[in-house]
């Protein structure tokens, strides 16, 4: 991914966005990276493309917030995913 790919909070609300559609691959990654005990700091890099110790706040914002929306579509969001095509 590359900055300009994803924002730094993901939607907050309680339908599927085409934001989540378009990061559901991100979604799968993070959830698999908290799974295997991954150090945060390394996912944000790794994913997102962000420096933790260069802005730390931004890195953290960026993490947590797109974690809990993977951790939503887990258990809301997908019953909307298969109600219907992802485009």
């Amino acid at each position: 991914m590359t900055k300009t790919d994803f924002l730094d909070q993901p939607p907050t609300g309680a339908a599927l966005t085409a934001y989540d559609k378009a990061h559901l691959k991100l979604y799968v990654r993070l959830l698999d990276a908290e799974r295997g005990h991954a150090d945060w700091r390394e996912v944000v890099k790794i994913l997102f493309g962000i420096d933790a110790e260069t802005d730390p706040d931004r890195a953290l914002i960026i993490y947590t917030s797109h974690l809990d929306r993977a951790k939503w579509m887990t258990k809301s969001g997908f019953c909307e995913l298969l109600q219907g095509p992802l485009h």
